[in-house]
Parts: structure tokens; C-alpha cells; sequence
């Protein structure tokens, strides 16, 4: 479990890692809509949401997994698989409560954070971006949105569905081009709720039994 998490946020979810800048073709409804979700995460002081995550080959989900993320501005804290990240806003804490380790490290800037607004604003990057129609996901009316990449960067396609009353994302699939795909389709969101001072911090003195490596 060492490095699921790594695994989890960098390797998942690549859609910046590759970025280019050729011509696109980028829809101006679609445009608007991720636009304005984007406007609408940044005016919040916080962010709150369960999600599942999926796996699996073509287009079918073979394993899921439960999470719980937490958000305010640049930090975050994310639970999955029974492991757990801390981004303070200046270094990445993973805590496998298994191996009892815990690793630390400085974002390089080649690291993609987990975060909605990785997956709303990356179109930005070398995707086009098509307006598809709208489509009924998990009982919530949504706006469907599909990125191609512009360039050869691993990933097939990206499908965005967004609650648009809301300005909310609500389900995100990725297409590799290795053929296998993932999912996270979020629920139970919430937001500027009153959070602890701690919330985003990392204390020591609660893992003293842990091996700590700096990276």
C-alpha cells in the first residue's frame, strides 16, 4: 500500500501531464459550462464530497473503491482504500495506516493534485472539448462533455458530466489508450462548512509509531 496513493493521484488522472498547445476545438456551450463550475469551486471557502472511484478494462468497471475528499483552496485531504494523503499547501503527506509509514514529500510541479478543478479547467490544455447532449447519471439531470486530446498523450477521451443547475461535476470518466479506464463519480457534496484548524495539517505525535522517510 506504500504508494497507492501516489498511484491514485498521479497516475489515474493524467490529464495535464501531457499538455499541448495545437489548434483545438473547443465548443462554446461546453466552454461555458466548465466555466462557470470553475467559477463556482473557486467562491467557495471549502469543498466536501464522498466519491467512488472504479477500474477496469474497455468499458466496464471492474473494482470500486470508496472516498472521502476534503478541500479549501490549495489544500486538500483525501481518504481512500484505507490510506491516506494531506496536501498543508506546501508538502504531500501519504499515511498507510498498514505499512505504518508515512511519506513526505514536496510537489514537483509534474504532480497532479486531486482536485475537481483539475478535470474542468485542463480543456484548456490541448483537449477538444465537444458538447454532447444531456444525459440522466446516477438521478441527476447532467450536461455531457467529452476532451480528445489535441496530441498522443495516453489518454483516449475524457467524459465530463456536470449537474449544471448546481455547477457541480458529477461523474468523470477517463479512456486510456491502454485500454483501461477510470471512474469517479462523486456524491454527498457539500460546502463552507466549519472545518478544524487541523483539518489540513499533519501532526507527528499521532504516528509515533510510524517510520517517517522525508522524500
Amino acid at each position: 500500500m506504500k504508494n497507492i496513493l501516489k498511484k491514485f493521484t498521479l497516475g489515474i488522472f493524467a490529464l495535464g501531464t501531457a499538455a499541448s498547445f495545437s489548434a483545438q476545438k473547443i465548443d462554446a456551450k461546453a466552454k461555458s459550462i466548465l466555466d462557470a463550475v470553475s467559477s463556482n469551486y473557486k467562491a467557495k471557502n471549502n469543498v466536501y464530497f464522498k466519491f467512488v472511484h472504479g477500474t477496469g478494462n474497455g468499458k466496464n468497471v471492474t473494482k470500486t473503491e470508496p472516498g472521502i475528499f476534503y478541500s479549501a483552496k490549495n489544500k486538500y485531504k483525501l481518504k481512500i482504500m484505507g490510506t491516506e494523503q494531506i496536501f498543508d499547501g506546501s508538502k504531500i503527506y501519504n499515511i498507510s495506516a498498514e505499512d505504518q509509514e508515512v511519506t513526505v514529500a514536496k510537489p514537483t510541479g509534474n504532480e497532479q493534485m486531486f482536485s475537481p478543478l483539475n478535470y474542468i479547467e485542463e480543456y484548456k490544455k490541448g483537449y477538444n472539448v465537444k458538447y454532447v447532449g444531456k444525459v440522466r447519471v446516477n438521478g441527476v439531470n447532467t450536461d455531457y462533455i467529452k476532451l480528445s486530446p489535441t496530441k498522443n498523450n495516453g489518454i483516449k477521451e475524457v467524459n465530463l458530466f456536470v449537474n449544471t443547475a448546481k455547477n457541480q461535476l458529477v461523474k468523470l470518466e477517463q479512456f486510456s489508450t491502454d485500454n483501461s479506464v477510470s471512474v469517479i463519480a462523486i456524491s454527498d457534496y457539500r460546502e463552507n462548512q466549519n472545518l478544524s484548524n487541523s483539518m489540513f495539517s499533519f501532526d507527528k505525535a499521532q504516528y509515533k509509531n510510524y517510520i517517517v522517510t522525508e522524500l
